[in-house]
């Protein structure tokens, strides 16, 4: 019975290293595409395989830095192919080390017990793959239902520090009686120093993960409130909007008849052609698009100077009486966040011709569809319901959609975005009456 609790196969070890660093690199977002990942994965595989078996001859005292070394191997895979921030993979690469080590840990022992019943070299794989498919499905489930909803996790060098440290005193801890057997914590019987391992290595792990869950709280927290943030900006936009175009509308209705009156009195062919220039310029205040709902009246016309200071080009097809059940705040939240989006991105296109948004609402059955397509000259991708910013301050960006997303499932909604032949449209669906 002692003989076969010695040692986990190196090449067991390896598998495990490697299938954690899978596990997270399929939660992360990643740098290379789908055929140099599989390929990148493969040669890690190799590499971390052949460097833990080459090292089991080493005297004891190279233990440590052997493992300290297999995890750089592991930080460097994870960097090589995820494109995120060195702490966030950081911070996954500890997590991954020790889920590895829980992994090898709980098979090795399953797999001494039942060598004692059979020497079948089936049932020894069967336990392999059984084992390592539960913890690693089970840990990918566990981190995407973590991390749901968060749309880009950040870690800061407090948290990476504190996970780092968990995960060197779980390991540490879990492998005490390995080194020294006469110590309080230290199992003296072999089997049981497997079961102290395999004990703390879960322990550990359900430690990192309630940690894990508290950061995903509090960048939850966060971006409630820059989305709350952000409603109210849409908002304040609209109340100035109003306060300016009511202004507007009074000076342009009065001009118009003073226009009217100065143009029946007077003959001279330059005050006629001041008068007409006058008129014209006036005519650039007047309302270009009816929606028939007071309130996108209001923001469209609001956005028109930034709409003509770039050049874009605006067409708009809606009904607007169709969101008459939706609050004013809700209303400037969509449209506003929608048409600042597609005004962010036409703008980037040199040729002019090409800055061209197009917005239309109507009713399906019961139900209020939303389009707001423009121009994109940009190859989209779109990750985890949200299309993935190019600027590099990532972590700050992308709240407007998220406040989109959160006005539109409050009237249980959806939400969806679609690149198609140059075109990049965002699709709204509402019940009516909506809630």
């Amino acid at each position: 019975m002692e003989n076969v609790y010695y040692d986990i196969p190196r090449i067991y070890t390896a598998l495990a290293e490697w299938l954690a660093c899978l596990t997270y690199c399929l939660v992360m977002r990643r740098r290379i595409k789908n055929e140099d990942f599989i390929l990148s994965s493969i040669l890690c595989l190799i590499v971390q395989s052949m460097f833990l078996v080459l090292t089991k001859g080493l005297p004891v005292f190279w233990w440590i830095p052997c493992m300290l070394i297999a995890v750089g191997f592991m930080y460097a895979f994870m960097a090589f192919t995820c494109d995120d921030s060195r702490n966030v993979i950081g911070y996954y690469c500890a997590r991954a080390f020790l889920l590895a080590e829980l992994a090898a840990s709980l098979e090795w022992q399953l797999a001494c017990f039942f060598r004692n019943i059979t020497d079948s070299i089936v049932i020894q794989v069967l336990i392999l793959i059984a084992i390592y498919t539960l913890v690693f499905t089970w840990a990918h489930y566990m981190e995407v239902s973590i991390t749901r909803g968060i749309f880009q996790l950040e870690i800061n060098n407090h948290e990476l520090l504190a996970a780092v440290l968990i995960a060197v005193a779980i390991f540490a801890f879990s492998n005490l009686s390995f080194v020294f057997r006469n110590t309080p914590f230290s199992g003296g019987i072999t089997a049981d120093i497997f079961y102290i391992r395999t004990l703390v290595d879960i322990a550990g792990i359900m430690i990192l993960y309630v940690y894990q869950s508290r950061i995903c709280e509090l960048l939850a927290e966060k971006e409630l409130r820059n989305i709350h943030s952000m409603l109210k900006a849409q908002y304040d936009k609209y109340r100035n909007y109003q306060s300016t175009f009511e202004l507007i509308n009074m000076k342009y209705h009065d001009l118009k008849h003073q226009i009217a009156g100065l143009r029946a009195e007077m003959s001279d062919e330059e005050r006629k052609k001041w008068i007409d220039s006058l008129e014209q310029e006036l005519e650039s205040y007047s309302p270009e698009l009816e929606t028939g709902n007071s309130v996108l009246d209001t923001l469209i016309a609001g956005k028109m100077i930034n709409f003509r200071s770039n050049n874009i080009k605006i067409t708009c097809v809606a009904d607007g009486d169709v969101l008459d059940f939706m609050h004013v705040a809700d209303i400037c939240t969509i449209f506003g966040n929608a048409l600042d989006n597609a005004v962010e991105s036409v703008s980037l296109i040199d040729d002019p011709e090409k800055r061209l948004i197009h917005l239309s609402i109507s009713q399906k059955k019961n139900f209020v569809l939303v389009q707001v397509n423009n121009y994109c000259e940009n190859n989209i991708i779109i990750k985890n319901g949200y299309p993935e910013t190019t600027k590099a301050d990532k972590g700050n960006h992308g709240f407007g959609l998220k406040s989109i997303r959160y006005t539109v499932e409050k009237y249980h909604g959806t939400l969806n975005f679609d690149l198609k032949d140059n075109w990049f449209e965002l699709k709204i669906l509402i019940p009516m009456g909506g809630l």
